[in-house]
């Protein structure tokens, strides 16, 4: 996710007054001058690095302000993101009414399943989206799975848990995501991988509606969960100190939670996000890695014990069509991943935030193919001329604007809203969020087949990578110096 600009989260009066006017600062993406960033997922709420800079710019990644996280008061500490004020009133008690997120628009059914290797920390845990049998059977699945998630997301926007996790079970408790738990894979053709990197404050169940309609036009999506500190949530499993005997093997597990880790005092956020998008980017390997070794028919342990079978993926994975994809931090996960493994032959970067990447990426470049998709509220002029300094003067990058849009059009987050409290809170832009999504989607899918060689019929959305079409711009829409890069 991105980072999302400051959520002021309005309790119900039954909650003391204390209570109704902590102020919060969400943030899941990039942030501008220094390292602001928005919320991607449900919301990255804390100001992100180089943020704050960023509104001293005369045209900058948003123009609402937010309060500031521990890191405020610095030069560049600024969340692009979003100002939520909720309140349960402006609600509905029935989340089906307002909150469905879309499903696949492609020729496939879509199965979800989540997985964990058995390395700790150290391990991959992903969910995977993927190609699947019509499963009359099988239920949707849980769209944020732990209430730990909630208290990550709470802690993050620093709100009291009390509060905030009564807020999100009340609105988006029951939400699910239109992919069928576990559902059978759908074999008889190899299908392009792409691996997908959440934004700031995000897991890997926020993207779901990119993730889906990926999978339901024929690619296997591994959704990396970072464990890096900088998902609002994320956990491992490792053995119970004691077991009862008569336990079963399911039950001799714990989940250990590693939560968001906050700016400390005095620290630069810059070393901290460029620490973690290498972390990132090398988890988005062993994902990569993982995969293929399911694929090639080796035996791979799920601590999570779903009832998938993994073995139904053998030989089902088109080793020469990989890419990598993520959005806000996950932006600059795809550009570090992409400087250090060549089998991503390409890669997209939803609402790219920059500060997290290195100065050996510029010095260096980056060899494949690169599409940056934008949002026209969030971005800033020192952002857009970093990522100007790995794409000009070569025609296989690419850069468009959506119109009307917002950093949180990416996340799940704009669809799981009212509209009243989504543009209340800035969860959608002035474009209808299933527009600003598809257009994504859609330039997204027509790259991909242009640089992964696919023989599909994307390439009818051709014109929307060259900035060609309704809502959508060549470039971006920021003002840039006559010095910057082309």
């Amino acid at each position: 996710m991105a980072p999302c600009q400051g959520l002021v989260f309005r309790a119900p009066r039954r909650f003391p007054p204390a209570l109704s006017q902590r102020k919060t600062e969400a943030k899941f993406g990039p942030a501008p001058p220094g390292g602001a960033r928005q919320p991607l997922c449900p919301r990255e709420r804390r100001t992100p690095a180089g943020a704050a800079a960023a509104r001293r710019e005369p045209r900058g990644p948003s123009r609402s302000s937010g309060p500031r996280d521990g890191s405020a008061g610095r030069p560049g500490h600024r969340t692009p993101g979003l100002w939520v004020t909720a309140a349960m009133e402006m609600g509905s008690s029935s989340t089906e009414k307002f909150y469905r997120i879309p499903k696949g628009k492609g020729p496939h059914s879509v199965g979800c399943t989540d997985l964990m290797t058995e390395d700790a920390v150290e391990g991959s845990f992903l969910r995977l989206y993927y190609p699947s049998c019509d499963a009359t059977d099988n239920e949707e699945a849980p769209w944020i799975p732990d209430k730990e998630y909630y208290q990550g997301l709470c802690d993050f926007l620093n709100m009291y848990r009390v509060v905030g996790e009564r807020l999100f079970q009340y609105y988006v408790g029951s939400v699910t995501c239109p992919a069928k738990s576990n559902a059978a894979f759908k074999p008889g053709e190899k299908y392009p991988l792409l691996v997908f990197s959440h934004g700031l404050g995000a897991f890997r169940t926020i993207y779901s509606a990119i993730c889906i309609e990926m999978a339901s036009q024929g690619f296997i999506v591994a959704a990396v969960e970072h464990r890096d500190e900088s998902a609002s949530a994320t956990y491992y499993c490792k053995k119970k100190s004691v077991s009862e005997p008569h336990e079963e093997s399911a039950s001799s597990m714990e989940k250990e939670w590693i939560y968001y880790r906050k700016l400390k005092s005095g620290e630069e956020e810059r070393g901290l996000r460029h620490k973690q998008v290498q972390q990132r980017a090398q988890e988005c390997i062993k994902a990569l890695n993982l995969i293929l070794k399911i694929n090639s028919g080796e035996e791979v342990v799920n601590v999570l014990n779903s009832n998938f079978d993994w073995n139904s993926l053998k030989d089902s994975v088109d080793t020469s069509r990989i890419a990598v994809m993520g959005h806000s931090f996950g932006g600059a996960t795809v550009i570090e991943s992409l400087s250090r493994e060549i089998r991503f032959r390409c890669g997209i970067a939803l609402d790219a935030w920059m500060l997290p990447v290195g100065d050996d990426i510029y010095q260096n470049g980056v060899q494949q193919p690169l599409l940056f998709i934008n949002s026209e509220k969030f971005q800033w002029a020192g952002n857009i001329v970093k990522m100007k300094r790995l794409s000009s003067n070569d025609t296989n990058k690419k850069m468009i604007t959506i119109k009307g849009s917002v950093h949180q059009s990416f996340p799940d987050f704009t669809f799981v809203s009212g509209e009243i409290i989504g543009r209340f809170f800035r969860l959608k832009g002035e474009i209808d969020p299933n527009e600003a999504i598809d257009i994504s989607n859609r330039a997204s899918l027509a790259f991909l087949q242009k640089h992964l060689g696919l023989e599909k019929d994307f390439n009818k959305w051709d014109s929307l990578v060259d900035g060609i079409g309704p809502n959508v711009i060549p470039g971006t829409n920021i003002e840039l110096s006559p010095s910057a890069p082309k």
